[in-house]
């Protein structure tokens, strides 16, 4: 089977690519990294697969998801290299494409962004360009999927597997550097192939190249090679040897443009340029963020999630209760099966799904963030605060994807190349308020805060931001002392989603809560509910007697100063380890079993507007689900930290709701 590697820089349309080539859809958005692990696609044709390798910039890794690009090349075998390319920044990205033509195996170019460069002025020879670095190459425009089908056929008829050889390109990088790669090669196995790329990769400081080297050659040799090497070229050139490898490069880089490329009219300000303007002012930057986070909430909430989550909550607690209870009367069943269809499953499971419309709208809107172009922008405006506290803008875009779930946001940490922010990251992304905890505060302020769901909304999210810069101030005195930061983004254009993109990225997003919903939530409202159901003194108990009022009696009087001690709120919360949604589920069991009032009613008899804000914060900031626990732990590696994370949180969501509480009360809120 023919496998095809795509590579290229971040926001080159790589993954938009991806998704055209092949009968898969994957994650896609404007940021470094976006792609954290190879992707494997069946090709569109049946004829092969597609490996969506990580965006880089080059063959050296910086950061973790980096390095996947340059451990796969070592591993496998592709059958041939896709390289994407945006037309509109070629200089730039043909670095990478050199490095891949030294690799040695076929090497395809798309160049994509056409439409892009034209109205940058820029016109390009694709003929000539393809006749000076000598492969094919084709124009496309990944997101209309212009030009994809002569791609893909042009890669395969490329491919190694149908017969055609290729072998690694060699560029002259003067006599100092081409006798030390010659050394290195002598020093290697002869199985070894692509030897000389091998040895560049080495020379450029290549940690994965270096850890395989060792296996064949003495360390020392190698180091002692490029030790050498380094001193001779500072010596000559002046510079380090990593940079005057890319200055070589670049020469070649420019002879290949001179050639093919003619700027066609002079460079105007783009419309990005024009909306930067605004959206990064050092004044208006996090203003403009605030704004669009309150108008997403009030899409969320006001405008089209609550009417849309109501009438779904209609149709569960009013058409379908009914006659499900009509047919289970009809049937003869058991009082107690009716019980569990009924209480347990619509009051459980129903409960949530009711908030699904709020989670999507919610998800779109996260979307078209990421597709935009925005995403980076937030990034930079927030660089300068995050610099404050001993972080970088790069870990502000795992937070803002934790906005939607925690855990894609922990892994998109894999992106931040220094390890302690890193750490730094991971610990804090929980503190970012997930669409899982969204269930809890749309049944919240929407009983207690209806006027002002948005408002309340939004605070409880920019609580999160603020908690966890105040914290990551605090941990970074020793948890990343004396770290240099670094901090490169690409600023991609402004696009404006294409409709397919943004429905499909939606539902890849929201699917999984809806999944849940179907399964964990499911299986955990029915053990819920006969929690409930069941007690010392046997089945069929009061709720006041049952095991879950133990359960829950055990932390009330701990939540007691919070302003939520009842034995209700302790069992959600426990449950709530498990899945914030559960939360809910076990919320409409609970309050909804004595009354006939309906989930929000019932809540009304045991919270004041102030207790439901203090629970909502403490909902907010305390443990991580079980899921986000479980990811931590894999990106860590470590008992410890996964164990700090889970006590750290605790405490301070205990904390900080002790204080709004108090605080509330001693202002006249009750």
């Amino acid at each position: 089977m023919i496998k095809l590697a795509l590579t290229g820089n971040p926001n080159t349309g790589k993954t938009s690519l991806f998704n055209m080539l092949t009968d898969s859809y994957e994650y896609v958005g404007n940021w470094a990294g976006v792609t954290i692990e190879k992707k494997v696609g069946m090709l569109n044709n049946k004829r092969g697969q597609l490996i969506d390798l990580p965006g880089i910039y080059s063959l050296s890794p910086l950061s973790r998801d980096e390095g996947v690009t340059t451990l796969y090349l070592l591993d496998e075998t592709p059958s041939m290299l896709l390289n994407v390319v945006d037309a509109s920044q070629l200089e730039r990205n043909l670095h990478l494409t050199i490095q891949l033509l030294e690799y040695g195996r076929p090497v395809v170019l798309a160049l994509n962004m056409i439409d892009v460069a034209k109205k940058r002025g820029l016109n390009i020879d694709v003929e000539q360009l393809a006749k000076q670095i000598g492969i094919p190459i084709v124009p496309v425009i990944a997101r209309t999927g212009y030009g994809c089908d002569a791609l893909l056929e042009t890669s395969i008829q490329s491919s190694g597997d149908s017969g055609i050889a290729a072998s690694p390109r060699r560029f002259d990088y003067g006599p100092v550097l081409e006798g030390a790669i010659s050394r290195l090669e002598a020093m290697l196995p002869k199985e070894l192939t692509s030897a000389r790329w091998l040895a560049l990769q080495l020379l450029e400081g290549n940690i994965p190249v270096l850890q395989k080297l060792r296996q064949y050659v003495d360390p020392v040799q190698l180091q002692a090679c490029y030790v050498e090497t380094e001193k001779l070229v500072q010596e000559t050139g002046g510079i380090r040897l990593a940079d005057y490898i890319r200055d070589r490069r670049a020469a070649i880089i420019q002879g290949w443009l001179q050639q093919s490329v003619r700027e066609t009219k002079e460079q105007h300000t783009t419309l990005s340029e024009r909306i930067d303007a605004i959206v990064m002012n050092k004044f208006l930057g996090i203003p403009v963020f605030l704004a669009f986070m309150y108008l997403t909430f009030k899409l969320t909430f006001d405008w089209f999630g609550t009417p849309l989550s109501d009438a779904l909550d209609s149709l569960l607690n009013g058409f379908v209760r009914d006659n499900v209870s009509s047919f289970l009367d009809s049937a003869g069943a058991a009082a107690f099966i009716k019980a569990v269809l009924l209480d347990g499953v619509i009051s459980g499971v129903g409960g949530v799904l009711v908030f699904v419309p709020q989670i999507f709208m919610l998800f779109l809107i996260i979307s078209f963030i990421e597709d935009s172009g925005y995403m980076a922008r937030i990034a930079t405006v927030m660089d300068k605060l995050l610099e404050g506290v001993g972080l970088n803008g790069k870990a502000f875009i795992p937070m803002i994807i934790g906005f939607g779930c925690n855990v894609p946001g922990i892994m998109a940490a894999r992106t931040i190349e220094q390890p302690k922010e890193r750490l730094l990251t991971i610990l804090l992304t929980p503190l970012m308020s997930c669409s899982a905890r969204l269930s809890v505060y749309s049944l919240f302020v929407g009983t207690f805060f209806e006027k002002n769901q948005a408002l309340i909304v939004l605070s409880l999210y920019v609580l999160g931001v603020v908690v966890a810069l105040a914290l990551a101030k605090l941990f970074s005195f020793t948890l990343a002392k004396e770290e240099e930061s670094m901090f490169i983004v690409e600023m991609p254009p402004y696009r404006i989603p294409q409709w397919r993109t943004l429905s499909r990225s939606t539902w890849e997003k929201g699917k999984g809560f809806v999944r849940k919903a179907g399964t964990f939530i499911f299986g955990g409202s029915v053990v819920i509910w006969m929690l409930g159901y069941s007690g010392f003194s046997g089945w069929n108990v009061p709720m006041n007697e049952s095991f879950l009022q133990t359960i829950g009696s055990v932390i009330s009087p701990i939540m007691q100063p919070l302003g939520f001690g009842n034995w209700q709120a302790g069992a959600a919360l426990i449950t709530g380890f498990l899945a914030k949604e559960v939360v809910v589920s076990t919320m409409g069991i609970i309050y909804a079993a004595p009354t006939d009032a309906g989930l929000e009613g019932a809540i009304t008899q045991f919270f004041t507007p102030l207790q439901a804000y203090s629970f909502m914060v403490f909902i907010l900031l305390y443990v991580p689900c079980l899921a986000t626990v479980g990811v931590i732990r894999s990106e860590t590696k470590s008992a410890k930290w996964t164990w700090f994370s889970v006590i750290y949180a605790l405490i301070v969501a205990y904390i900080i709701a002790f204080i709004i509480y108090r605080a509330g009360l001693l202002l006249g809120f009750h």
